[in-house]
């Protein structure tokens, strides 16, 4: 087993963190800067190319790219600050090896390697005890997690002399953010929690059956509660067909239950129990919020809905969204079951600009 699949290993145990970002969706360019971001906002008919006289303009371009170009501009943006960072480190250990009339190698022996302690048989045997079930049955294995928390150390042994080093010199940033993007993202027939004029709006895309979709819906609720008069949600359909086959007659279920008026809370009943979209599951739901059980099963027998959740789907294509729960927030994308504070972050952010303007 590499240190990689290790580090993969040690997240997994909440010995390694990583640091979430935030992706923006995209539309062609348009003018503008605001909060350091230049904005993008979608629907331009600049023409980009012609056909013997036919025009291609950058929304038609924009929407055969979908979120994909954006994702590009924000794994340019992180290759960039980090990049930028190494070269900010670089400089200051310099010159503070110059102050101390040191090589480089010398500072880092002296204030790094020197300040590690060795890993111990009692740490390593820890960690193996810990994940054994997911380590190989090799013979070297104690040693290369040694290593490896070795390195862990290491590294953040560096990090701190480095931000030691950052904190005492005068260092300024001024690289531009990422293009802050919009899509224009339809709600049309779509269930809607939230008064219909908040000032933010978040198109969600999820799955009845995904795991991910069923974890962030304790954080939406927190969202609303947060937020009950400046968002609203709007639920759209989005059934990964291949990984959930049945999830398609969840979301028709679904719909079959807001024609009496209760799909959120049918919503809510599918999100709590089972996933799978069996009889007895999906009327134990139906019973559970209290529908006519006879409309609901005709309703479900007629696939009735079908065709709205095939244009959620088709929607969701041509933004690019292929994997769920996927949001966007006025526009901009949000993929994943994200934590409260990405959404509070776009939340916030979004009543500035709106309060600026």
């Amino acid at each position: 087993m590499t240190p990689f699949s290790l580090k993969a290993i040690a997240a997994g145990s909440g010995l390694v963190f990583a640091l979430g970002t935030a992706v923006y969706l995209g539309g062609p360019w348009a003018s503008g800067r605001a909060q350091g971001r230049q904005v993008v906002a979608s629907g331009s008919e600049a023409v980009v190319a012609r056909v013997d006289g036919e025009a291609i303009t950058a929304a038609e371009l924009d929407r055969h790219l979908g979120v994909e170009a954006d994702r590009l501009f924000q794994q340019l943006h992180e290759m960039r600050r980090s990049r930028l960072d190494s070269l900010i480190a670089d400089r200051l250990v310099a010159r503070e090896a110059s102050k101390r009339g040191v090589s480089v190698d010398e500072l880092m022996r002296t204030e790094v390697l020197s300040k590690v302690a060795p890993v111990t048989d009692a740490e390593v045997d820890g960690f193996y005890e810990t994940n054994r079930a997911r380590l190989p049955d090799q013979p070297t294995i104690k040693d290369q997690i040694r290593a490896f928390l070795g390195s862990q150390r290491l590294n953040a042994r560096q990090e701190e002399f480095i931000g030691s080093l950052r904190a005492a010199a005068k260092v300024s940033v001024s690289l531009d953010e990422p293009p802050l993007i919009r899509h224009s993202v339809s709600s049309e027939g779509a269930a809607v929690r939230g008064p219909a004029n908040a000032p933010v709006t978040i198109v969600e895309f999820s799955d009845f059956h995904c795991p991910f979709c069923r974890r962030v819906q304790p954080t939406l609720r927190d969202v609303l509660a947060r937020y009950p008069n400046q968002v609203r949600l709007v639920y759209r359909d989005l059934p990964l067909d291949s990984l959930h086959p049945q999830a398609r007659r969840s979301a028709r279920a679904a719909r079959c239950a807001g024609d009496q008026g209760k799909f959120w809370e049918y919503h809510d009943a599918l999100y709590e129990g089972p996933s799978d979209a069996s009889d007895a599951t999906l009327q134990a739901a139906a019973a559970k919020v209290g529908l006519d059980a006879s409309a609901f099963s005709s309703c479900l027998a007629s696939e009735k809905h079908a065709e709205a959740v095939e244009r959620d789907v088709e929607e969701a294509t041509r933004l690019g969204a292929q994997g769920t729960p996927a949001f966007f927030v006025n526009g901009r994308f949000l993929n994943g079951a994200q934590p409260l504070e990405a959404f509070v972050d776009i939340i916030e952010d979004e009543l500035r600009r709106g309060a600026q303007q």
